[in-house]
């Protein structure tokens, strides 16, 4: 790592969805009937309806070593994600295809208050606790930062450190793509998301900071 060059890329302009793919539901209808997309851009916000299943990934390019900062809004109940690390998701193929399940997933839960466990928020979705539950409470804004660099994975949200693991000292996840696709679940409730943006080749804290 030492010697490149940190790349910083502005995931969501604010302005439209270039550069992201809806997979799994796309569409949902309202209340009137009409068929209204589950994904959209509004007020600035990359907004999710929280209808069906499914994610929203940054098609353009692969990442490997980086830091992920997302800032988050939910409704309340809401349930969503951050994937890393992963590939398309198919849904004839969900399981072997969902960032969960093939490599990891930042849980995001309106869960502010409760005792962290291995489905919570800030936790890497059935595989590791986080440290301590950092959420603020619904609707208000959130900031999760994703670092990945080889095998360690650090999670901090609202400057609080949650996760910080090194995936080859976990028989059960050792073996986790160390490259791969990033994106924001579509699960249940309305999400708001603002400032997606990554940082590549970052290094490690432990050898000289961030």
């Amino acid at each position: 790592m030492q010697g490149e060059k940190e790349k910083r890329l502005e995931l969501f302009n604010g302005k439209n969805l270039d550069g992201w793919v809806a997979e799994g539901a796309k569409d949902y209808k309202d209340q009137d009937g009409k068929l209204r997309p589950v994904w959209t851009v509004r007020d600035g916000f990359l907004r999710c309806a929280g209808k069906g299943y499914g994610f929203l990934r940054f098609d353009k390019r692969e990442f490997a070593d980086f830091v992920l900062h997302v800032e988050y809004r939910m409704a309340p109940k809401c349930n969503s994600g951050i994937g890393v690390r992963t590939v398309p998701y198919d849904p004839s193929r969900d399981e072997s295809t969902r960032p969960s399940f093939y490599s990891y997933e930042i849980q995001l839960l309106d869960d502010a208050g409760k005792k962290p466990n291995k489905h919570s928020s800030g936790s890497l979705y059935r595989y590791v606790a986080p440290k301590v539950n950092a959420v603020k409470p619904a609707p208000e804004w959130n900031v999760v930062e994703v670092e990945c660099v080889g095998p360690r994975i650090k999670v901090t949200i609202n400057d609080q450190e949650v996760i910080d693991v090194d995936q080859t000292s976990i028989a059960e996840i050792r073996n986790k793509p160390l490259k791969g696709y990033v994106c924001l679940q579509n699960h249940h409730g309305i999400i708001d998301f603002r400032n997606v943006r990554i940082r590549e080749n970052p290094k490690e804290i432990n050898r000289g900071g961030r």
